[in-house]
């Protein structure tokens, strides 16, 4: 009997690994499409250039890469043929099954440094549901260096490993809610990630793309949410909007988000027609280093580049500071549409305060958050100000003005690098100890 999602996307470590024949034995490869006809596998382009190295080597390269997301799976990177320097490839005797793609061939790749066994496979002949990684070579990057590079306009470029979290496309697709019919909109799931939990930032942002789209006419200038329970990565999100007040200067909506019919968030949305300005004043922006002289850090989004000021964002436990965070961000596309550039600045709003609030603490970072830690955010009100694109650089500056009895409140500005104040947010957090050290929805347990 095959097991359900067999294939080599499990890793070579995993019980569920696929059906490998001994060396000369010849199988008929039988399909189980038939039989599960919603099995989810997914190519989806790698935006940037992709890169294996073994050693210092370089033996893939390719702008063409595709990623493939299968139901249950880890996430793997497919390489044109063309763009695998074959030259340093071996073919071995292993040979395995996938239910759902075929018979796969491997190489172990050579260099003069040091080997990477079994490093790449092909199905020279996949099933037609998954035709298109036909020619293209699969790479176990836990047996070498996968990296992805993004380029900019400014001739820049960030580099981040694979796996990744995805891509700034992915990131859109969460945050563009869709009508469904009386006030209700859906947000569409995403498959589920090593910790399947919902940031509070995407749910912010969701809120307000949703709101948005109950008045088209107007803009939002303010959202406040609170998180009273967890929200799972990989199921739809229901989002109902309930008009409290709609006029034709300011509107108000209630925004429930919901998942499997339970409260996941609610939120109160403020919007306005606009006007011109009657006086102009804000805070002066922070005069720090610029994000070519920040650390770039990977939160794995491709197409998300984000420098940190003098690297204080950080997992390290003996790391001490100030109580503030500095963090630039820009995006590779900025959306036409205002609601979602409003929600991918949302969606960072919730990210910087806890911490920046552990900074002056040694022996605590974000590294022990649902280890010995349970850390959320429970509840973010973010006022927007002027608008601007998202593919220029914007500053987060946090500032944790307090914590104790088990929680933490962070202030934050948004700056765009010219000094134009685009938002601005208050955050209070839960950090407090465990209850039962390990448990996966911690924080939802304790709210």
């Amino acid at each position: 009997m095959w097991k359900h999602g067999q294939g080599e996307g499990e890793g070579p470590e995993r019980e569920d690994s696929p059906l490998i024949l001994p060396s000369g034995l010849v199988m008929e490869v039988a399909s189980l499409w038939p039989d599960h006809p919603d099995y989810g596998i997914e190519l989806a382009p790698c935006r940037g250039r992709a890169v294996v190295r073994v050693g210092e080597t370089v033996v893939a390269s390719s702008s063409r890469a595709l990623r493939l997301i299968e139901t249950g799976h880890v996430e793997r990177l497919y390489f044109p043929e063309s763009d695998v320097e074959t030259g340093f490839l071996h073919p071995t005797d292993r040979e395995t099954i996938c239910p759902f793609k075929g018979r796969a061939s491997y190489w172990s790749v050579r260099t003069e440094e040091c080997e990477a066994d079994d490093l790449f496979w092909s199905y020279l002949d996949p099933f037609e549901e998954v035709a298109g990684i036909r020619g293209y070579l699969g790479v176990y990057h836990e047996r070498a260096a996968v990296t992805v590079e993004s380029s900019w306009p400014d001739g820049s470029s960030s580099i981040g490993r694979f796996p990744c979290w995805g891509d700034q496309e992915d990131l859109q697709r969460l945050l563009d809610c869709q009508p469904a019919g009386d006030g209700r909109f859906i947000a569409p799931g995403y498959h589920a990630r090593e910790r399947n939990v919902v940031e509070g930032g995407q749910l912010l942002g969701q809120a307000i793309v949703a709101a948005s789209r109950s008045a088209p006419n107007q803009r939002v200038t303010w959202a406040s949410m609170t998180f009273p329970r967890a929200a799972d990565f990989d199921d739809p999100i229901t989002l109902s909007v309930d008009q409290i007040r709609r006029g034709r200067t300011f509107s108000t909506f209630a925004v429930r988000s919901e998942q499997r019919g339970t409260l996941v968030a609610p939120a109160l949305v403020l919007l306005d027609s606009g006007a011109r300005d009657t006086i102009r004043a804000c805070d002066p922006m922070p005069q720090v280093p610029g994000p070519h002289q920040s650390e770039p850090y990977d939160m794995g989004v491709t197409g998300r580049d984000l420098r940190i000021v003098d690297g204080n964002y950080s997992l390290d436990l003996d790391r001490i500071g100030s109580p503030e965070i500095h963090a630039w961000i820009r995006f590779r596309d900025s959306p036409d549409e205002p609601c979602m550039r409003q929600a991918l600045v949302a969606q960072a709003s919730t990210h910087w305060t806890i911490a920046a609030g552990l900074l002056p603490h040694p022996g605590f970072s974000e590294a022990l958050a649902h280890v010995t830690l349970s850390m959320g955010p429970m509840a973010v009100s973010l006022s927007f100000h002027d608008d601007a694109p998202v593919d220029e650089w914007l500053l987060y500056s946090t500032n944790a003005i307090w914590s104790g009895r088990g929680l933490m409140q962070g202030d934050g500005r948004i700056w765009t690098r010219g000094g134009s104040l685009v938002a601005s947010y208050s955050l209070q957090a839960m950090v407090r100890e465990m209850l039962a050290a390990g448990t996966a929805k911690d924080a939802s347990n304790l709210m």
